[in-house]
């Protein structure tokens, strides 16, 4: 990981950045699911501009017509999913003590009660959107491809989840910052 860490400029890194909103964080999150990129940032420009340039209350995501949310690039799923991640903050009214008082698994199981929240997306809030320092990505293509080829590891399936794990325990309480190394390399085609 050192050598890593050396070949890898720390401006080339996706640095989490506290979000102020955590629902405005899991929104994009949903928006993106299955999407590059740049459509994913029109789609969510849309919503944004939807509710006159800021991230709207939950009542009012609620009660949003689905067509006029469609209208914006959405598809029917991902609107059930924004929609159920809105009744799900309105219903828990989550606060910042509450969230830090959660330990990273309690967090994702209590996330992954929204309908269209899975582990991934439950964990991709706890690294970028709470800044949590010790998220690792077992599941994450990006990730075993990356340890794959600086690890030579040939096994597959959960033969190969499990020797990440095995791996990755040098790196706690900081496997945040592994994962952001390790898609940094990836990301530059390194070989």
């Amino acid at each position: 990981m050192r050598r890593l860490v050396d070949s890898i400029p720390a401006d080339r890194l996706h640095l989490p950045g506290k979000q102020s909103d955590l629902r405005e964080y899991l929104v994009g999150s949903i928006v993106s699911q299955q999407l590059s990129v740049h459509v994913a940032r029109i789609i969510y420009g849309r919503f944004i501009d939807l509710y006159g340039g800021t991230f709207p209350e939950n009542a009012r995501i609620i009660e949003t017509d689905d067509a006029e949310l469609r209208g914006i690039g959405l598809s029917t799923r991902k609107v059930q999913y924004i929609k159920a991640s809105a009744t799900f903050f309105e219903e828990e009214s989550p606060t910042s003590a509450s969230l830090a008082a959660m330990d990273d698994e309690a967090f994702c199981e209590w996330l992954t009660r929204i309908p269209g929240v899975g582990r991934w997306t439950a964990e991709m809030v706890l690294m970028f959107g709470l800044c949590r320092p010790d998220v690792f990505f077992l599941g994450v293509y990006g990730i075993q491809v990356a340890m794959k080829n600086l690890y030579w590891l040939d096994e597959s399936g959960a033969a190969l989840r499990a020797k990440m794990e095995r791996i990755a325990v040098r790196w706690k309480p900081y496997r945040s910052l592994a994962c952001l190394y390790l898609w940094a390399w990836k990301d530059q085609g390194k070989k």
